[in-house]
């Protein structure tokens, strides 16, 4: 924990919220079922994480979101963060998008390993590839890259973060497949199940009419015709 200065508040770039109450576990069984895909789109298709890749294979990620940001190339808040850490939560970690120095690595994978959690989505670059490639972890970087962080700081912990042009606050509901990662605001979890339970249900319907070829050919027209488009 850092000194506090004699005015009694935190030193300038330095900042640790307590972490806030992890999602009801419920709700991460609803969702374990829902592709990242469907949640995006159900949150308007303009939200989740743009460039980041999947460093650990083809598994999912699914928890509650442990924010941290750090200075470009600086890992001294993810360490911090890591002890706070509760297992099932996912570290989201704001790290400018730099990509001439990775914040997470080898030894820091193993630590989040031991500590419980779940995933690992970095604004940023991680490294020593062929560690991730077990897939005991879920991470999702902007690129790797072998040069390591300074330990120096400042940052900031459990605030709302920009990952990948995605904003995150502590506490959010975070997904990651294949596809990405979306990152969902608890108070409109209960809205958002139902709308993906009724996406994905729409899209059982089209694949069953498209294998039995009862798809109805005009509904693409309708639609153009509704724009102005002659048909």
């Amino acid at each position: 924990m850092f000194a506090i200065t004699s005015s009694g508040k935190w030193p300038a770039g330095y900042l640790i919220n307590s972490n806030v109450e992890q999602l009801d576990p419920h709700w991460l069984e609803a969702f374990s079922r829902i592709p990242a895909a469907a949640v995006s789109d159900c949150l308007g298709r303009n939200v989740g994480g743009l460039g980041l890749k999947p460093y650990h294979g083809n598994g999912t990620m699914l928890g509650s979101a442990l924010t941290v940001r750090v200075r470009p190339g600086d890992n001294l808040m993810i360490l911090k963060a890591m002890q706070m850490a509760r297992p099932g939560d996912v570290l989201v970690i704001d790290g400018s998008g730099d990509l001439t120095r990775a914040v997470f690595g080898g030894i820091m994978r193993a630590m989040a390993l031991k500590a419980g959690i779940v995933g690992v989505v970095i604004n940023g670059a991680l490294r020593d590839f062929e560690e991730w490639q077990t897939g005991e972890l879920p991470a999702y970087a902007l690129g790797c890259v072998h040069r390591g962080p300074s330990t120096d700081g400042p940052g900031e912990i459990n605030v709302p973060v920009s990952c990948a042009g995605m904003l995150v606050a502590p506490g959010d509901l975070v997904v990651g497949d294949a596809d990405g990662v979306v990152a969902a605001p608890r108070s409109e979890l209960p809205e958002l199940l139902m709308r993906c339970r009724e996406l994905l249900q729409r899209e059982a319907d089209t694949l069953a009419a498209i294998r039995a070829g009862t798809l109805d050919p005009a509904r693409f027209d309708a639609i153009l015709r509704a724009k102005g488009c002659p048909i």
